[in-house]
């Protein structure tokens, strides 16, 4: 994502163009291939920046504050007052070229927990300065930008990592060794749910106030690469999600951490199409939210050994089926998956497959753990980015893996659009091939900021 300062709009585009058929055949990167920047000492702490001061901010605060912070970030100065207590005396700016510009020979990295429609815009100011990058899920708000943000990332051999926590997880790479072992035969179908509802239809008729901008806002800032809107207070402090100008719903807020253990297990990649199923929701009269209720249905093709997959996502009223394989003494989560295999059903909740288990219970009490084949994470999602960045190599969830991760979300975010229309994918093309009115979504003009 360009703003004026920057330059490079035109060849990025064009390697984005060249990297669109290695997409198809995506795989997890290992640092030594991407040739990632030379190791920092390990006993060294990391100088970062902070960029965006919101709720997010104080949030995973824990898991940075043992570095050194060097500069913190909001377009929104109010922001700065709850949110820099937790970061110490570091100085604030408003205007993130200004602090990568004073700070750029001393950082080595940046942290993003903004808005979603900044996550590329910030990331890419801080990639195209060699600076590593840690940025809260989904990486991006559109299809096109996250593509661009991967290959840029790839390209400048940095050490980036989406905030998805869970994917740190022991258990999520239990999840993943039992389906390897064939614990419950071949997976072919995962329904995944969250049961939050981020629609605002109730709402819409508020869109049309006009109140003035506070002064401590940088209105275009906050915007970023977004279509500029009028300002509205219900899209600060969080409320974006519910607001497809800038957020993605209850699916972009949540797919990278309850579909990651199928994802990542299946190596699922991309979906040759889906087709969404809405409740109380016009998308032409309600285009500025999100439905209620959401169910999304993707058709993941055969790779490898495994057969094809159907993934299907529920949202809001929207909920996961009851399986036989529960029996009477369980309940599907209201927020987690359902992965269902041959000979039996593996059950998990959010944020790195938390409480996963096999079911029927019989088939969990008799089932031996085979070794393990991955290792296990030492410490929290953060420091293996910090060790990724120390070793010189690619940390988990790195922006190979995350944009392919987020891209189910946000194809799904462009299905809420088409409600009852089967879109087919064509991922090599980055295009739907049934719907040109569906491809308008897909990379759209990224807006200039105007200062």
């Amino acid at each position: 994502m360009k703003t004026k300062a920057t330059s490079t709009t035109h060849t990025r585009r064009a390697f984005l163009r060249k990297s669109a058929a290695a997409w198809a055949t995506f795989s997890i990167v290992p640092g030594a291939v991407l040739g990632l920047r030379g190791q920092t000492p390990p006993s060294r702490k990391l100088n970062l920046a902070i960029l965006g001061m919101g709720g997010r901010a104080g949030q995973i605060a824990g898991m940075f504050r043992s570095q050194n912070i060097h500069g913190v970030c909001d377009a929104d100065a109010r922001q700065a007052e709850d949110g820099r207590k937790h970061y110490g005396p570091a100085p604030f700016y408003q205007d993130y070229r200004r602090l990568l510009d004073k700070h750029e020979k001393s950082l080595d990295g940046v942290v993003i927990a903004s808005a979603d429609n900044t996550h590329a815009m910030l990331a890419t100011a801080a990639i195209e300065r060699g600076k590593h990058v840690y940025c809260e899920k989904p990486l991006t708000r559109t299809i096109g930008e996250a593509r661009s943000l991967r290959a840029l990332a790839e390209r400048g051999k940095v050490v980036t990592q989406m905030g998805n926590q869970g994917h740190s997880s022991d258990r999520i790479r239990d999840v993943c060794e039992w389906i390897w072992d064939g614990a419950i035969g071949r997976v072919h179908t995962v329904h995944a749910c969250c049961g939050s509802n981020y629609s605002q239809i109730e709402r819409l008729a508020l869109l049309a106030e006009r109140p003035p901008v506070p002064p401590e806002l940088n209105w275009d800032l906050w915007v970023g690469a977004a279509a500029m809107q009028p300002f509205a207070p219900m899209y600060l402090n969080g409320k974006w999600r519910s607001w497809s100008a800038f957020g993605s719903g209850v699916i972009g807020d949540w797919v990278c951490h309850v579909v990651d253990p199928a994802f990542w297990a299946l190596d699922l990649g991309a979906p040759t199409a889906l087709q969404a199923e809405v409740t109380g929701f016009d998308p032409a009269k309600h285009a500025a939210t999100f439905p209620s209720g959401t169910r999304i249905t993707y058709e993941f093709p055969a790779k490898g050994a495994r057969g094809p997959v159907k993934l299907i996502w529920y949202d809001g009223s929207e909920r996961l089926p009851h399986l036989s394989e529960l029996g009477k003494d369980h309940t599907a989560p209201a927020t987690g998956a359902l992965l269902v295999g041959e000979s039996g059903v593996i059950m998990h909740g959010s944020h790195g497959a938390g409480n996963a288990q096999i079911l029927p219970d019989e088939k969990m009490a008799a089932y031996k753990k085979p070794a393990p084949k991955l290792s296990r994470v030492k410490g929290s999602h953060a420091d293996d980015w910090f060790d990724a960045i120390r070793d010189g190599r690619a940390a988990g969830s790195n922006f190979t893996y995350g944009a392919a991760l987020s891209e189910i979300a946000l194809l799904g975010v462009v299905a809420l659009r088409f409600p009852g229309r089967r879109l087919e994918w064509d991922a090599a093309a980055m295009c739907f091939r049934n719907n040109a009115e569906a491809n308008a979504y897909v990379n759209p003009t990224a807006r200039k900021l105007a200062s």
